[in-house]
């Protein structure tokens, strides 16, 4: 690995610390009030092994947060993708519930015990198989398709690791190369046929899907979901407008032009306030957090991520 500490990770004192880790359990916390621990069966391994690039970079809440934004913008600029997430979804109706499912899928496929991750991966493309119809201009679409699960899958590579990249802790080349690689078998098991593997094949993917994707007014409606849904912990709410911006700045400029979004990023002085904000999250230790339950897993430190 070529990670370096810069600092040693961070406790916080005992009201806020506790205050964050009941924050962690309840945006992790299935719909269905099932629970799942991260910290068991003890030394099975996940899909994806402790000194990953991806373990490293799924760790940081706010990262996720934008960068999760960040692919969803993309993901929504696809007519058949974005058909599928807006007609079958209730993302609209109750956005917190839909975001806590779709985190919560996210730490099961990386920091879940193999055979967690394989079931939940199994019961996801059940449900997908009944997500089908027609697109507006009378295209049909399956959210089971090859092809929309490999733009799924790298946009949403993208913007986690972008993320990290631009707002936690800057990654070499072959880091990032590594990341993108460590999320194809995972990827293969939910459908994705040809997921990138490399910056260079996402760039590809970017190449080979452009012409495919429009402006559409759904994207700057889930914007102002974003903006004003009462997602993140109540201390941590007044950033939430610039947190969501902060994924349109990472947004590929193309992309941007293309959607309209031009003049919706950060300033320069609050990009540097989210960085700063980034590199103190990532060296937050919460016993909550499925990276630090899933290193208990493995037998090692809680805090191995954090150094």
């Amino acid at each position: 690995m070529a990670f370096v500490a810069v600092t040693t990770p961070i406790v916080l004192p005992w009201p806020l610390q506790s205050s964050l880790e009941a924050a962690a359990r309840t945006l992790l916390e299935s719909s269905d009030r099932s629970h799942i621990d991260f910290s068991r069966p003890t030394g099975e391994a996940a899909l994806v092994s402790p000194d990953s690039v991806s373990w490293r970079v799924f760790k940081n809440p706010l990262s996720l947060f934008i960068g999760g934004i960040t692919a969803v913008i993309m993901e929504l600029a696809e007519p058949r993708v974005r058909a599928g997430v807006w007609e079958h979804t209730t993302f609209r109706l109750n956005p917190v519930r839909r975001l806590r499912r779709t985190g919560l899928a996210a730490m099961v496929t990386i920091y879940g015990s193999r055979s967690t991750a394989e079931a939940m991966i199994a019961r996801v493309r059940r449900m997908h198989d009944m997500v089908t119809g027609t697109t507006p201009s009378g295209e049909a679409y399956c959210a089971n398709d090859p092809e929309l699960l490999n733009w799924v899958q790298g946009t949403a590579a993208y913007g986690f690791l972008q993320a990290y990249h631009a707002y936690v802790q800057p990654l070499s080349s072959s880091e990032r190369d590594r990341c993108y690689a460590e999320g194809v078998p995972a990827a293969a098991l939910y459908g994705a046929t040809s997921a990138p593997t490399s910056e260079a094949e996402l760039e590809m993917l970017f190449h080979a899907t452009a012409g495919r994707l429009e402006r559409s007014d759904i994207v700057f409606e889930f914007l102002a979901i974003m903006r004003s849904a009462p997602i993140l912990p109540l201390l941590l709410r007044p950033a939430q407008h610039l947190l969501v911006r902060a994924a349109v700045d990472l947004t590929p400029h193309w992309v941007c032009t293309l959607l309209g979004l031009n003049g919706h990023g950060l300033h320069a002085w609050e990009a540097e306030a989210v960085r700063q904000a980034g590199a103190f999250a990532d060296r937050l230790v919460l016993e909550a957090s499925p990276a630090v339950q899933a290193c208990r897993r493995m037998r090692l430190p809680a805090d191995y991520l954090y150094l």
